[in-house]
């Protein structure tokens, strides 16, 4: 009998070898049977939210652990870090003044420990940092997070500021990822820790994506009337979705080394 792993491996290649179409339609297809799974395992869904931030706290929890064993900061976005930071702090802000409940609590735990890295890679391990690698400039995520939040932000009975900081800390959250991405294109070898990391934003954006969708489908639409009208509540959607699809490649790549056996990880080019 044929050991799975040979089978995956050889699945993997076959993926691979198809066009671009045909593994967007692959993608698809896997994220809507992965949906249908968590729809039929976890009948309340906002464990599901819950889950996605503790993945998140996890993945910081693996920076910290490279960042303490290895002492170096190879590899890791400042600016990622910073962005992460801001849009959590608005988040805070936003969970106190509107709605308190266990999500400001691993939002929190999150935040203190996202400083915590800041800290080491500003200040204790700088020398490591690999400045000229982090080259995304952040004010074209911040800029136009902050327009479109201006543009387009709830309609609830919350004072219009706090509904303008929501949208901005849903928005930025969707693309705080892309200069950790940026770096990786650029040294094209991801080490371990690393790779974990980012494989754990992944998946916690996977997980808060099928809490909206499901959430969505399980209300027959009245969700989204709840969130507002106009276009907000598309825009949750949108943002979720985006987040998910900007780390897809990258999990398929993480996947796939860890099935072949690899602990450093190497992106071709244009992966991300």
């Amino acid at each position: 009998m044929r050991p799975p792993r040979m089978s995956i491996h050889y699945f993997i290649i076959w993926v691979r070898r198809q066009p671009p179409k045909v593994k967007a339609f692959l993608a698809v297809i896997s994220g809507m049977l992965a949906l249908v799974l968590l729809r039929s395992i976890v009948h309340d869904h906002d464990n599901l939210f819950v889950a996605a931030e503790a993945v998140h706290s996890l993945g910081i929890s693996v920076l910290i652990y490279k960042l303490m064993k290895e002492k170096t900061c190879a590899g890791l976005s400042l600016k990622s870090q910073e962005l992460t930071a801001i849009f959590l702090a608005v988040r805070l802000y936003c969970s106190f003044v509107m709605e308190y409940d266990i999500h400001t609590i691993l939002d929190f735990s999150t935040f203190i420990t996202t400083l915590w890295v800041i800290y080491m890679i500003r200040f204790k391990l700088k020398a490591s940092y690999m400045e000229e690698k982090d080259n995304f400039a952040i004010y074209y995520v911040v800029g136009p997070c902050a327009v479109l939040a201006l543009l387009i932000h709830p309609s609830t009975s919350h004072h219009i500021l706090n509904r303008i900081f929501w949208a901005f800390c849903v928005y930025l959250e969707a693309v705080s990822v892309l200069p950790q991405l940026r770096v990786m294109q650029n040294t094209k070898i991801v080490e371990p820790f690393t790779a974990h990391y980012v494989f754990a934003l992944g998946v916690a954006r996977f997980l808060s994506c099928a809490h909206w969708v499901l959430q969505v489908l399980d209300s027959g639409g009245h969700l989204l009337v709840a969130l507002g009208y106009g276009l907000w509540p598309s825009m949750v959607l949108i943002s979720e979705i985006v987040q998910t699809f900007i780390l897809a490649d990258f999990c398929y790549y993480y996947v796939k080394s860890v099935f072949g056996g690899q602990l450093v990880l190497r992106l071709p080019s244009g992966v991300v």
